[in-house]
């Protein structure tokens, strides 16, 4: 029932609008007429104010045509990673790619798009339907930020679906908590080339703390990265500072914590290593650390309505839909903390976060077909 030919020519659209995090405001703009056009009630929140960006998140509110239905909710991000301007997309056999210079930003123009489409579609045919609320994030790439400080009381659903992962035969009910960790290393800076023995090289000290850590997939549940080294003036100066940024994610708390104690502890080790006496005069490399929770994990039961709604969909349609765990995070995280229930369906989305990312045009068209069956199925509160 969706138009096909519609929704590829409005995700080309929307990927051709620059909308790197904080500065979205051009993309929401096409996206608050555009929903007003098909009826909806738009509204921007303050949440630009906290992360700094040029425009809030757009909430949507689209009325039901039919009493007695549950609202449902449904979410896409309209921020994209770099480089993502000046993306200039085209199509190759049934995907679209970027010119391979930038991404393509499918990341997530393409959950925003099947969002577009279903509405219209619900509209154009007067499909029986409850109230459906969306809300079209800012700042998801850069930690979920839109998500995160998103006043959810504003909404009346109970449950719905964030369109942001890759395959749509993939139901994420799943996805880690995270901690981000930052650490602070102080040396002692000297000439490197006339008296570098006067010197505590924070660069070294650092990277003695990393080489002591277990880093990547620590298990099935569990991964930690290293991600940013910051430091040093000019080759001859033994560096006196160093910034290490690195994240922890688990499906288990325990284990999360586990891992972010390790790691701590390998800068408190490699920081007592480095000492120095000069002149009778005693110093010693030092750390500071910031740990700070990035977002919690979601855990949606297979018997959580939302899920049944979509999987039975899906079933209706002749596909089948497999419950995933996930490694990263979504805006989902946020909403299932702030009393939505919310799963992650793919929307055919493909090596993201690279110039390589391309939009595989048939699974995008069926991620809609199942939202609209989705939401379909919800108003006849048969499940």
């Amino acid at each position: 029932m969706i138009d096909r030919d519609r929704m590829t020519e409005y995700v080309m659209d929307l990927i051709r609008i620059d909308s790197p995090s904080r500065r979205e405001r051009e993309v929401a703009l096409r996206l608050k007429k555009d929903m007003e056009d098909i009826g909806g009630r738009c509204v921007f929140d303050s949440v630009d104010k906290k992360v700094g960006g040029n425009v809030g998140n757009l909430i949507v509110k689209i009325k039901g045509n039919t009493e007695g239905v549950s609202p449902f909710f449904l979410s896409a991000h309209m921020d994209t990673v770099s480089p993502g301007e000046g993306i200039k997309p085209h199509i190759v056999n049934g995907v679209i790619r970027s010119d391979g210079t930038t991404i393509l930003g499918s990341d997530d123009k393409s959950g925003i798009a099947i969002i577009v489409e279903v509405v219209r579609t619900l509209k154009e045919r007067n499909i029986p339907h409850g109230d459906i609320e969306i809300a079209f994030t800012v700042c998801e790439e850069i930690g979920l930020l839109g998500a995160r400080y998103m006043d959810c009381s504003i909404f009346n659903s109970k449950y719905g679906v964030v369109l942001d992962s890759g395959s749509p035969y993939h139901l994420i009910t799943k996805c880690p908590s995270a901690k981000r960790l930052e650490f602070k290393v102080y040396g002692l800076e000297a000439h490197a080339g006339v008296c570098p023995e006067r010197g505590i090289n924070a660069i070294k000290v650092a990277s003695d703390a990393i080489s002591r850590m277990r880093l990547g997939r620590i298990d099935f549940e569990t991964t930690a990265n290293i991600g940013i080294i910051e430091g040093g003036i000019a080759t001859n100066i033994v560096p006196g500072y160093v910034r290490v940024v690195g994240e922890v994610r688990s499906h288990s708390e325990e284990k999360l914590m586990d891992q972010v104690e390790h790691m701590k502890r390998c800068f408190v080790e490699s920081v007592a290593e480095y000492k120095l006496n000069l002149e009778g005069k005693h110093y010693s490399a030092r750390v500071e650390e910031l740990i700070e929770k990035s977002y919690d994990r979601m855990n949606v039961s297979p018997e959580a309505k939302i899920v049944k709604l979509l999987t039975h969909a899906a079933r209706e349609l002749g596909y089948n839909v497999e419950l995933h765990a996930s490694g990263g995070g979504c805006d989902a995280n946020y909403f299932n903390k702030k009393g939505i229930e919310c799963v992650n369906l793919g929307t055919g989305m493909k090596e993201i976060h690279t110039p390589n990312e391309y939009l595989v045009l048939e699974e995008f068209y069926r991620a809609a077909e199942i939202i609209l069956q989705t939401i379909k199925l919800n108003a006849l509160n048969t499940l």
